[in-house]
């Protein structure tokens, strides 16, 4: 490997901005600000859009390598069948958001483990990809356990 990357900087930089909206919505939330419960919502919402969006990252790699089978293109819708599961407790009144946010962020800290097992990221890629899926899925757990502290 001769150093290079794939990766501008500015896709580097706007990845890890992506863990603010988390980074505020915990903060709110575990400081008992008066939104806390906004906060939790905003995360769980934030969380769940960047778990669909992945799968429609590994929608568009499917296509674009051209090797995909079928199994790929149901791997890709999984994430998004996942958060509406996740947000069903909370339509319903049940016990949310806590252990679904902490279900969320467990299914962010794996996602790596399908780009690895699809094969169709650069190695540059998915050094962020892990990176930016470590802090966001702890980000989202911790929230969980901040739910479970306050509602």
């Amino acid at each position: 490997m001769d150093g290079t990357s794939s990766l501008t900087p500015a896709a580097r930089w706007l990845g890890y901005a992506g863990l603010l909206p988390q980074i505020i919505c915990l903060t709110l939330a575990a400081t008992g600000h008066e939104y806390a419960f906004t906060a939790l919502a905003g995360g769980f919402a934030y969380a769940a859009a960047i778990f669909s969006f992945l799968g429609g990252v590994w929608w568009g790699q499917a296509i674009a390598s051209g090797k995909a089978g079928a199994g790929s293109y149901l791997v890709a819708v999984m994430p998004s069948l996942i958060a509406v599961a996740l947000f069903l407790p909370w339509s319903f009144g049940w016990d949310w958001p806590g252990p679904a946010l902490m279900y969320l962020g467990g299914f962010i800290l794996m996602s790596p483990a399908i780009d690895r097992k699809l094969n169709f990221a650069a190695n540059d890629f998915m050094r962020l990809r892990v990176q930016l899926s470590v802090g966001l899925g702890v980000l989202t757990i911790a929230l969980g356990f901040v739910a479970e502290a306050i509602v």
